[in-house]
């Protein structure tokens, strides 16, 4: 299950202290979180209390917590908002895939509230997306309160992520979005070279593979991940916040793997202007990054690490 950062900032999601919030039930009205349907909804999941907040700014906008933690952000009016800084990243690499318009082949990865799924959708119509994901508990709450659009064509699977990656035929996927967290730590069987080889397997030769990773100081798991990647795909870029950069804080990091060469200019240039600035780095810079991690395998594979119980609190 997916763990994702906040509205307007970069944080890594966490377990954290979950906040007495009305669990209200479902108001009667127009199914799928619709205007007549304001009030908070809780149910537990496989990974916890799900929470679907309404967004107070946004008249169809919804964030889903799990256990307090900020997990996704949908607007039902307008999909292509992506209102977390980690998710608007990697819809930058959904918009450089192919030519605007282009549909795709995606496999996401984590589900969460299918914000990417609804991102493509809506920007790349006729696109086929697959989504793998863990908890059907909350695969049902979404599709029960945040329901996708009739018209998208998005099969939602419920499996773990690795598994669901073996079932997909050499070359299928022209994109790969991986967002996968179990208790705020990504599973260690999802970050080690044999699974990004499954990656490289499923993904068209041109296809590029785009992974929510999170970390703080002094980075070591970031490191590890980068060094792995690169043991994989030949092709690597990284953003991240610059005080994620600098080992200050924990936090996510975006990470763009492909076998041919990355649109890493103008990539840079959409991050760099974000509302929520960050840096990219790439080739020399980022392999010095590494530091001389080694490749994490199958038998070394731990999970990520667990954020600081600050993460989640208020400024």
């Amino acid at each position: 299950m997916a763990r994702r950062g906040g509205p307007g900032r970069d944080k890594a999601a966490a377990k954290g202290k979950a906040p007495a919030k009305a669990a209200g039930a479902p108001a009667k009205g127009r199914r799928g979180g619709g205007r007549a349907e304001r009030e908070p909804v809780a149910r537990p999941v496989g990974g916890g209390l799900a929470e679907l907040i309404p967004d107070r700014e946004r008249p169809n906008g919804w964030s889903l917590l799990i256990d307090g933690a900020p997990q996704s952000h949908v607007d039902l009016d307008d999909p292509a908002h992506l209102s977390f800084a980690y998710q608007r990243r990697i819809g930058h690499v959904i918009d450089l895939a192919a030519p605007p318009l282009q549909p795709l082949r995606v496999l996401h990865l984590g589900g969460g509230a299918f914000t990417l799924a609804r991102y493509t959708a809506a920007t790349r119509p006729r696109s086929t997306q697959q989504i793998v994901e863990l908890d059907a508990l909350l695969v049902q709450l979404v599709r029960d309160h945040l329901p996708l659009d009739p018209q998208a064509r998005v099969r939602v699977r419920t499996a773990d992520a690795r598994e669901g990656l073996g079932r997909f035929p050499d070359g299928w996927a022209d994109l790969i979005v991986a967002d996968v967290f179990s208790g705020a730590r990504t599973p260690a069987h999802l970050t080690s070279a044999g699974f990004l080889t499954e990656v490289r397997r499923v993904l068209a030769p041109s296809g590029r593979y785009v992974a929510n990773l999170a970390d703080g100081p002094p980075l070591a798991h970031l490191r590890g991940q980068v060094a792995t990647a690169a043991a994989v795909f030949p092709e690597l870029a990284l953003a991240a916040d610059p005080v994620v950069w600098r080992g200050r804080r924990f936090g996510n990091a975006v990470l763009l793997a492909s076998a041919l060469p990355l649109p890493v200019a103008e990539f840079t240039r959409r991050v760099a202007t974000d509302p929520h600035p960050g840096r990219v780095e790439h080739g020399r810079a980022l392999g010095d990054f590494t530091g001389g991690a080694a490749v994490v395998t199958d038998e070394a594979a731990k999970p990520s690490p667990a954020p600081p119980p600050s993460v989640f609190e208020n400024p």
